[in-house]
């Protein structure tokens, strides 16, 4: 006989050896779910202690930073796409991966100047 559980519970212990799902299913579950709990608070320490904090204009000056004016760039942004002339513009495709870039380019600019709009694919 074994002397530290009775036979009742020497059957549930043994019936709980039997099963894979007990003995390798349940383990491998809380695993899982417990690492990533685990790996959840592991990372958060990396933003934690993070030093995030945001600099004046002053203490920027002080490291040699020099301010920038979002509106001021947004204007020259808005002149660039002004000077740009988008009614005008032809679409000439870019090589493919078994294609040299500029032997493509400059035949169709060729065909293109010479009047040619289409390709032998239909595109230009």
């Amino acid at each position: 006989q074994h002397f530290y559980m009775a036979h009742s519970q020497w059957k549930i212990w043994e019936y709980i050896k039997r099963r894979k799902f007990i003995t390798m299913g349940i383990p491998f579950v809380i695993f899982v779910t417990g690492s990533s709990f685990f790996m959840k608070e592991f990372a958060s320490i990396r933003y934690e202690f993070r030093k995030n904090r945001t600099l004046s204009n002053k203490e920027a000056e002080a490291f040699g930073l020099k301010p920038v004016n979002i509106e001021t760039i947004q204007k020259e942004m808005l002149k660039e796409i002004e000077k740009a002339d988008v009614d005008n513009w032809v679409n000439i495709r870019g090589p493919r991966p078994w294609e040299d870039s500029k032997t493509v380019q400059s035949e169709q600019w060729d065909k293109l100047k010479k009047g040619q709009s289409e390709t032998k694919d239909g595109n230009l």
